[in-house]
């Protein structure tokens, strides 16, 4: 008899250190500290590797049926992150400016380039190129672009990057004046003898910018960047498009003296979805040794491009 409640004690004594346990620290379930009615409860540890944002779980309340008290649950997420990639890439990126140049030239010295004609018209004894047939219509004068891709290269947390590109820049320069540029049998200029509704002189380069770029807040959409570093194009396309009464649409291709290689400082700002661009030219649009003008041609636009 003694034996048997012996053995009885024993095992009761066993069963209430079994329910005693802690069952707050396990490999499988929640960590809980209990600090009155709140129950704070810390989820094991997610291990994905693709996130970099906070992230917290909703608070949950339970009532006590046995004593009637509200027991609050607080659950605290773990610090996950989102994995950005070090080389981000966007496709396809449009520019649209206004184009226009600082125009240094010395007319009395380009006349003696040979490059300007003096073609008499109309009974006119005297015809002469001087700066005002340089003249540009500056609401008509415009810059497009058209980016195949744009890269950037993380180098510091994502706020400091490396940024470049490929893509096709074109320039439209509308005259007001008589001017026209010809090819043959050599590449010079003249005033023409008839006014034109439209007279147009267009390059186009296939273009590579190199930019720092600096972002402000790389994990959010909307916040401040700005860009700045240089550019090296090649000439690919050039020609002077006239409209007019007497001789309809005519275009005259050719290089017209333009130097083949366009090197620019370039910049761009952006502040949420508004993106601004510009550009200065640090060569000369034309053949200065050949022409003796010497234009540097500036741009400034809207860049409508994810980042």
């Amino acid at each position: 008899m003694n034996r048997s409640l012996l053995m009885l004690v024993a095992l009761l004594a066993s069963l209430g250190a079994f329910a005693q346990q802690d069952t707050t620290r396990s490999g499988n379930h929640p960590d809980t500290v209990h600090v009155g009615n709140f129950i704070i409860i810390k989820k094991n540890r997610d291990h994905n590797k693709d996130r970099d944002r906070d992230v917290y779980t909703d608070t949950a309340t339970q009532k006590d049926s046995t004593s009637g008290s509200h027991n609050f649950t607080i659950s605290i997420g773990s610090h996950r992150r989102y994995h950005r990639s070090i080389v981000s890439t966007n496709w396809l990126i449009f520019d649209l400016g206004f184009a226009n140049w600082n125009n240094k030239t010395d007319y009395a010295a380009a006349q003696q380039a040979g490059f300007f004609k003096n073609i008499p018209y109309n009974g006119h004894g005297d015809n002469p190129v001087d700066q005002h047939s340089f003249d540009l219509n500056n609401f008509k004068s415009s810059n497009v672009n058209i980016w195949l891709f744009m890269q950037k290269l993380n180098i510091t947390s994502h706020m400091l990057n490396l940024k470049y590109g490929l893509g096709l820049e074109m320039f439209n320069y509308r005259f007001d004046s008589r001017i026209s540029f010809r090819n043959e049998p050599e590449p010079f200029v003249y005033n023409d003898s008839i006014s034109f509704k439209k007279n147009k002189l267009y390059v186009g380069y296939v273009t590579i910018p190199l930019m720092l770029n600096f972002n402000s807040s790389p994990y959010r959409d909307r916040g401040f960047s700005i860009s700045a570093g240089i550019s090296a194009g090649y000439r690919v396309g050039s020609r002077n498009k006239q409209v007019s009464q007497e001789r309809g649409k005519v275009k005259y291709r050719g290089n017209l003296d333009l130097e083949d290689w366009r090197v620019a400082s370039v910049a761009e700002i952006g502040f949420g979805p508004i993106r601004l661009y510009g550009s200065y030219a640090l060569s000369t649009l034309f053949k200065k040794d050949k022409t003796g003008l010497e234009q540097y041609p500036y741009t400034m636009g809207i860049r409508f491009s994810n980042w």
